[in-house]
Protein backbone atom coordinates (compact mmCIF):
# COMPACT_ATOMS: atom_id res chain seq x y z
CA UNK A 1 0.00 0.00 0.00
CA UNK A 2 1.53 3.82 -0.82
CA UNK A 3 1.43 5.71 2.42
CA UNK A 4 1.83 4.55 5.93
CA UNK A 5 -0.76 1.67 6.89
CA UNK A 6 0.19 0.53 10.98
CA UNK A 7 -1.81 -3.05 9.85
CA UNK A 8 0.64 -3.86 6.95
CA UNK A 9 2.34 -6.97 7.72
CA UNK A 10 5.90 -5.84 6.99
CA UNK A 11 7.72 -2.52 8.19
CA UNK A 12 6.77 1.03 6.61
CA UNK A 13 10.08 1.68 4.10
CA UNK A 14 12.74 3.43 4.97
CA UNK A 15 13.43 6.69 3.62
CA UNK A 16 16.07 5.43 1.42
CA UNK A 17 13.11 2.89 0.16
CA UNK A 18 10.69 5.27 -1.09
CA UNK A 19 13.34 7.42 -2.21
CA UNK A 20 14.71 5.25 -4.49
CA UNK A 21 11.14 3.27 -5.31
CA UNK A 22 9.58 6.90 -6.41
CA UNK A 23 12.89 7.89 -8.77
CA UNK A 24 12.55 4.09 -10.11
CA UNK A 25 9.11 4.64 -11.14
CA UNK A 26 9.25 8.42 -11.96
CA UNK A 27 11.91 7.21 -14.74
CA UNK A 28 10.44 4.28 -16.35
CA UNK A 29 7.00 5.87 -16.52
CA UNK A 30 8.57 8.81 -18.07
CA UNK A 31 10.61 6.91 -21.06
CA UNK A 32 7.05 5.56 -21.37
CA UNK A 33 4.26 8.94 -22.02
CA UNK A 34 7.23 11.49 -22.90
CA UNK A 35 5.40 11.51 -26.51
CA UNK A 36 1.84 12.15 -25.06
CA UNK A 37 3.97 14.81 -23.15
CA UNK A 38 5.74 16.46 -26.13
CA UNK A 39 1.78 16.31 -27.97
CA UNK A 40 0.22 17.86 -25.17
CA UNK A 41 2.74 20.73 -24.63
CA UNK A 42 2.33 21.81 -28.54
CA UNK A 43 -1.06 21.77 -27.98
CA UNK A 44 -1.00 24.30 -24.89
CA UNK A 45 1.19 26.48 -26.25
CA UNK A 46 -1.09 27.00 -29.69
CA UNK A 47 -2.96 30.22 -29.39
CA UNK A 48 -5.38 29.26 -32.27
CA UNK A 49 -8.22 27.17 -31.88
CA UNK A 50 -8.01 23.54 -31.86
CA UNK A 51 -10.42 22.33 -34.30
CA UNK A 52 -10.63 19.38 -37.51
CA UNK A 53 -13.42 21.58 -39.42
CA UNK A 54 -12.09 24.79 -39.39
CA UNK A 55 -8.19 23.88 -38.58
CA UNK A 56 -6.71 27.39 -37.79
CA UNK A 57 -3.61 26.33 -35.82
CA UNK A 58 -1.00 24.01 -37.05
CA UNK A 59 -2.12 21.36 -34.39
CA UNK A 60 -5.91 20.06 -34.50
CA UNK A 61 -6.09 16.71 -33.40
CA UNK A 62 -3.52 14.18 -31.29
CA UNK A 63 -3.04 11.34 -34.96
CA UNK A 64 -2.36 14.73 -37.24
CA UNK A 65 -0.20 16.23 -34.41
CA UNK A 66 1.82 13.24 -34.41
CA UNK A 67 1.80 12.59 -37.82
CA UNK A 68 3.28 16.37 -38.14
CA UNK A 69 5.93 16.17 -35.78
CA UNK A 70 7.26 12.96 -36.72
CA UNK A 71 7.27 14.10 -40.67
CA UNK A 72 8.91 17.55 -39.58
CA UNK A 73 11.26 16.27 -36.82
CA UNK A 74 11.90 13.27 -36.47
CA UNK A 75 10.97 9.92 -34.03
CA UNK A 76 13.66 11.37 -31.67
CA UNK A 77 11.01 14.44 -31.46
CA UNK A 78 8.88 12.76 -29.40
CA UNK A 79 11.75 12.81 -26.98
CA UNK A 80 12.72 16.00 -26.74
CA UNK A 81 13.54 17.32 -23.77
CA UNK A 82 13.75 13.58 -22.28
CA UNK A 83 17.25 14.54 -20.02
CA UNK A 84 15.91 17.30 -17.78
CA UNK A 85 12.23 15.83 -18.31
CA UNK A 86 14.31 12.55 -16.64
CA UNK A 87 15.94 14.69 -13.79
CA UNK A 88 12.80 16.44 -13.17
CA UNK A 89 11.13 12.68 -12.53
CA UNK A 90 13.66 10.94 -11.10
CA UNK A 91 14.02 14.08 -8.81
CA UNK A 92 10.21 14.68 -8.48
CA UNK A 93 9.40 10.99 -7.40
CA UNK A 94 12.23 10.60 -4.65
CA UNK A 95 10.93 13.81 -2.98
CA UNK A 96 7.14 13.08 -3.49
CA UNK A 97 7.20 9.55 -2.03
CA UNK A 98 9.28 9.89 1.07
CA UNK A 99 7.51 12.83 1.71
CA UNK A 100 4.16 11.24 1.40
CA UNK A 101 5.13 8.51 3.68
CA UNK A 102 6.57 10.76 6.34
CA UNK A 103 3.51 12.86 6.19
CA UNK A 104 0.77 9.76 6.74
CA UNK A 105 3.25 8.43 9.71
CA UNK A 106 3.16 11.89 11.32
CA UNK A 107 -0.33 11.97 10.98
CA UNK A 108 -1.10 8.41 12.12
CA UNK A 109 0.71 8.47 14.95
CA UNK A 110 0.90 12.90 16.11
CA UNK A 111 -3.34 13.26 15.12
CA UNK A 112 -6.04 11.77 15.72
CA UNK A 113 -6.61 10.46 12.40
CA UNK A 114 -6.53 7.58 10.44
CA UNK A 115 -3.53 7.57 7.70
CA UNK A 116 -5.84 5.15 5.45
CA UNK A 117 -8.35 7.02 4.66
CA UNK A 118 -9.09 9.07 1.50
CA UNK A 119 -8.82 12.89 3.47
CA UNK A 120 -5.77 11.90 5.06
CA UNK A 121 -4.26 10.78 1.61
CA UNK A 122 -5.48 14.11 -0.01
CA UNK A 123 -3.42 16.44 2.33
CA UNK A 124 -0.89 14.51 2.58
CA UNK A 125 -0.22 13.87 -1.10
CA UNK A 126 -0.87 17.82 -1.94
CA UNK A 127 1.59 18.44 0.35
CA UNK A 128 4.51 16.18 -0.76
CA UNK A 129 3.46 17.52 -4.36
CA UNK A 130 3.97 20.35 -3.29
CA UNK A 131 7.30 20.31 -1.82
CA UNK A 132 7.92 18.22 -4.99
CA UNK A 133 7.44 20.86 -7.04
CA UNK A 134 9.38 23.75 -5.47
CA UNK A 135 12.40 21.20 -5.62
CA UNK A 136 12.07 20.45 -8.81
CA UNK A 137 10.66 23.83 -11.03
CA UNK A 138 13.61 24.30 -12.62
CA UNK A 139 13.77 20.93 -14.28
CA UNK A 140 10.29 21.48 -15.68
CA UNK A 141 11.17 25.09 -16.76
CA UNK A 142 13.89 23.43 -18.98
CA UNK A 143 11.47 20.08 -20.09
CA UNK A 144 8.65 22.77 -20.99
CA UNK A 145 11.64 25.09 -22.72
CA UNK A 146 13.02 21.80 -25.21
CA UNK A 147 10.14 20.02 -26.11
CA UNK A 148 7.95 23.72 -27.24
CA UNK A 149 11.43 23.97 -29.67
CA UNK A 150 10.93 22.76 -33.01
CA UNK A 151 13.86 22.46 -35.86
CA UNK A 152 15.95 24.28 -36.13
CA UNK A 153 16.65 23.86 -32.14
CA UNK A 154 17.25 26.73 -29.97
CA UNK A 155 18.79 25.03 -27.66
CA UNK A 156 21.51 22.44 -28.14
CA UNK A 157 21.90 21.08 -24.96
CA UNK A 158 20.95 20.85 -21.54
CA UNK A 159 24.05 22.63 -20.39
CA UNK A 160 23.82 25.64 -23.17
CA UNK A 161 19.58 26.03 -22.28
CA UNK A 162 20.84 26.66 -18.44
CA UNK A 163 23.63 28.65 -19.08
CA UNK A 164 21.35 30.88 -21.61
CA UNK A 165 18.50 31.54 -19.66
CA UNK A 166 20.14 32.40 -16.81
CA UNK A 167 22.47 34.86 -18.50
CA UNK A 168 19.51 36.60 -20.96
CA UNK A 169 16.11 35.97 -18.57
CA UNK A 170 17.42 35.92 -15.08
CA UNK A 171 18.00 33.11 -12.50
CA UNK A 172 14.06 33.66 -11.88
CA UNK A 173 12.74 32.53 -15.16
CA UNK A 174 13.50 28.98 -13.80
CA UNK A 175 10.19 29.34 -11.33
CA UNK A 176 8.02 30.83 -14.25
CA UNK A 177 4.87 29.54 -13.81
CA UNK A 178 5.36 28.38 -10.21
CA UNK A 179 2.03 30.09 -8.89
CA UNK A 180 -0.64 28.27 -11.21
CA UNK A 181 1.65 25.06 -10.44
CA UNK A 182 1.48 25.18 -6.67
CA UNK A 183 -1.81 26.30 -6.92
CA UNK A 184 -3.05 22.91 -9.47
CA UNK A 185 -0.18 20.83 -7.84
CA UNK A 186 -1.55 20.38 -4.16
CA UNK A 187 -5.48 19.54 -5.58
CA UNK A 188 -4.40 17.52 -8.41
CA UNK A 189 -1.86 15.46 -6.59
CA UNK A 190 -4.25 15.37 -3.62
CA UNK A 191 -7.09 14.10 -5.70
CA UNK A 192 -4.41 11.74 -7.03
CA UNK A 193 -3.64 9.93 -3.93
CA UNK A 194 -7.45 10.34 -2.80
CA UNK A 195 -8.95 8.48 -5.85
CA UNK A 196 -6.24 5.95 -5.62
CA UNK A 197 -7.19 4.90 -1.96
CA UNK A 198 -11.06 5.13 -2.93
CA UNK A 199 -10.57 2.59 -6.13
CA UNK A 200 -8.12 0.50 -3.94
CA UNK A 201 -10.84 0.61 -0.98
CA UNK A 202 -13.56 -0.19 -3.17
CA UNK A 203 -11.56 -2.98 -5.59
CA UNK A 204 -11.51 -5.18 -2.26
CA UNK A 205 -8.96 -6.34 -0.18
CA UNK A 206 -5.74 -7.94 -1.94
CA UNK A 207 -5.50 -11.15 -2.85
CA UNK A 208 -2.13 -11.80 -0.71
CA UNK A 209 -0.97 -10.11 2.71
CA UNK A 210 1.85 -8.33 1.53
CA UNK A 211 -0.74 -6.40 -1.26
CA UNK A 212 1.66 -7.48 -4.30
CA UNK A 213 3.57 -4.59 -5.40
CA UNK A 214 2.87 -3.59 -9.68
CA UNK A 215 -0.33 -5.74 -9.66
CA UNK A 216 -2.71 -4.83 -12.71
CA UNK A 217 -4.76 -3.76 -9.73
CA UNK A 218 -2.81 -0.61 -8.92
CA UNK A 219 -2.27 0.25 -12.37
CA UNK A 220 -6.23 0.16 -12.91
CA UNK A 221 -6.50 2.39 -9.83
CA UNK A 222 -4.19 4.98 -10.68
CA UNK A 223 -4.58 5.54 -14.23
CA UNK A 224 -8.82 6.21 -13.16
CA UNK A 225 -7.56 8.63 -10.36
CA UNK A 226 -4.74 10.34 -12.62
CA UNK A 227 -7.89 11.18 -15.47
CA UNK A 228 -10.22 12.59 -12.85
CA UNK A 229 -7.23 14.21 -11.24
CA UNK A 230 -6.33 16.05 -14.47
CA UNK A 231 -10.05 16.97 -15.82
CA UNK A 232 -10.03 18.80 -12.57
CA UNK A 233 -7.24 21.10 -12.08
CA UNK A 234 -6.24 21.18 -16.24
CA UNK A 235 -6.51 24.97 -16.71
CA UNK A 236 -3.98 25.67 -14.50
CA UNK A 237 -1.47 23.27 -16.20
CA UNK A 238 -2.29 24.75 -19.45
CA UNK A 239 -1.69 28.26 -17.45
CA UNK A 240 2.02 26.85 -16.14
CA UNK A 241 3.05 25.74 -19.85
CA UNK A 242 1.88 29.33 -21.11
CA UNK A 243 3.97 31.45 -18.62
CA UNK A 244 6.80 29.09 -18.42
CA UNK A 245 7.87 29.92 -22.06
CA UNK A 246 7.61 33.62 -22.09
CA UNK A 247 10.73 34.65 -23.24
CA UNK A 248 10.91 32.00 -25.47
CA UNK A 249 8.60 33.38 -29.03
CA UNK A 250 11.43 32.38 -31.45
CA UNK A 251 11.07 28.68 -30.89
CA UNK A 252 6.64 29.04 -30.37
CA UNK A 253 6.59 30.90 -33.96
CA UNK A 254 7.52 27.47 -35.75
CA UNK A 255 4.16 26.38 -34.66
CA UNK A 256 1.65 28.94 -34.24
CA UNK A 257 0.55 32.80 -33.21
CA UNK A 258 2.61 34.09 -29.96
CA UNK A 259 1.16 35.58 -27.00
CA UNK A 260 2.66 36.57 -24.11
CA UNK A 261 1.57 37.35 -20.20
CA UNK A 262 2.43 39.69 -17.34
CA UNK A 263 1.18 37.16 -15.15
CA UNK A 264 -1.32 34.56 -14.11
CA UNK A 265 -4.22 36.75 -13.83
CA UNK A 266 -3.91 38.29 -17.31
CA UNK A 267 -3.02 35.02 -19.09
CA UNK A 268 -6.58 33.39 -17.94
CA UNK A 269 -8.00 36.81 -18.97
CA UNK A 270 -6.35 36.72 -22.38
CA UNK A 271 -6.79 32.71 -22.91
CA UNK A 272 -10.93 33.31 -22.08
CA UNK A 273 -11.33 36.45 -24.13
CA UNK A 274 -9.45 35.64 -26.78
CA UNK A 275 -9.70 31.86 -27.27
CA UNK A 276 -13.40 31.24 -25.27
CA UNK A 277 -13.64 28.84 -22.19
CA UNK A 278 -12.66 25.66 -24.51
CA UNK A 279 -9.23 27.51 -24.59
CA UNK A 280 -8.47 26.76 -21.28
CA UNK A 281 -9.06 22.74 -21.70
CA UNK A 282 -6.57 22.65 -25.24
CA UNK A 283 -4.55 19.10 -25.29
CA UNK A 284 -6.72 17.93 -22.51
CA UNK A 285 -7.15 14.54 -24.57
CA UNK A 286 -3.62 13.80 -24.77
CA UNK A 287 -3.53 14.80 -21.67
CA UNK A 288 -6.12 12.61 -19.88
CA UNK A 289 -3.74 9.41 -22.02
CA UNK A 290 -0.97 10.99 -20.26
CA UNK A 291 -2.70 11.17 -16.49
CA UNK A 292 -3.75 7.54 -17.22
CA UNK A 293 -0.80 6.22 -18.24
CA UNK A 294 1.54 8.27 -15.78
CA UNK A 295 -0.65 8.03 -12.43
CA UNK A 296 -1.42 4.55 -13.31
CA UNK A 297 1.91 3.39 -14.22
CA UNK A 298 3.69 5.73 -11.36
CA UNK A 299 1.56 3.86 -8.55
CA UNK A 300 2.31 0.12 -10.58
CA UNK A 301 6.14 0.47 -10.81
CA UNK A 302 6.20 2.17 -7.03
CA UNK A 303 4.58 -0.52 -5.22
CA UNK A 304 6.83 -2.94 -8.21
CA UNK A 305 9.89 -1.50 -6.81
CA UNK A 306 9.09 -1.18 -2.98
CA UNK A 307 7.95 -4.59 -2.84
CA UNK A 308 11.29 -5.77 -4.17
CA UNK A 309 13.32 -3.61 -1.75
CA UNK A 310 11.30 -5.07 0.45
CA UNK A 311 12.03 -8.84 -0.78
CA UNK A 312 16.06 -7.65 -0.54
CA UNK A 313 15.30 -6.62 3.08
CA UNK A 314 13.56 -9.83 4.55
CA UNK A 315 16.22 -11.88 2.66
CA UNK A 316 19.19 -9.95 4.34
CA UNK A 317 17.78 -10.42 7.58
CA UNK A 318 16.96 -13.88 6.97
CA UNK A 319 20.45 -14.74 6.06
CA UNK A 320 21.64 -12.51 8.51
CA UNK A 321 19.81 -14.54 11.25
CA UNK A 322 20.71 -17.71 9.85
CA UNK A 323 24.41 -16.77 10.29
CA UNK A 324 23.98 -15.61 14.11
CA UNK A 325 21.96 -19.01 14.67
CA UNK A 326 25.19 -21.00 13.34
CA UNK A 327 27.62 -18.85 14.93
CA UNK A 328 26.23 -19.84 17.93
Amino acid sequence: MVGYDPRAQTAAPTPEEAALSGSAAGMVTRVLISPFDVIKIRFQLQIERVSSQRPEGKYWGIFQAARSIYSEEGLSAFWKGHIPAQLLSICYGAVQFVSFEFLTKVVHKSTPYDSRTSGVHFFCGGLAACSATVACQPLDTLRTRFAAQGEPKVYRNLRYAVSTMWRFEGPMTFYRGLSPTLVAVFPYAGLQFFFYNVFKELSGPSSTARDSGGSVRSLICGSGAGMISKTITYPFDLFKKRLQVGGFEKARARFGKVQTYRGLTDCAVQIAKEEGIRGFFKGLSPSLLKAALSTGFTFFWYEFFLNVMRNIREERRTDHLGEDHKGR
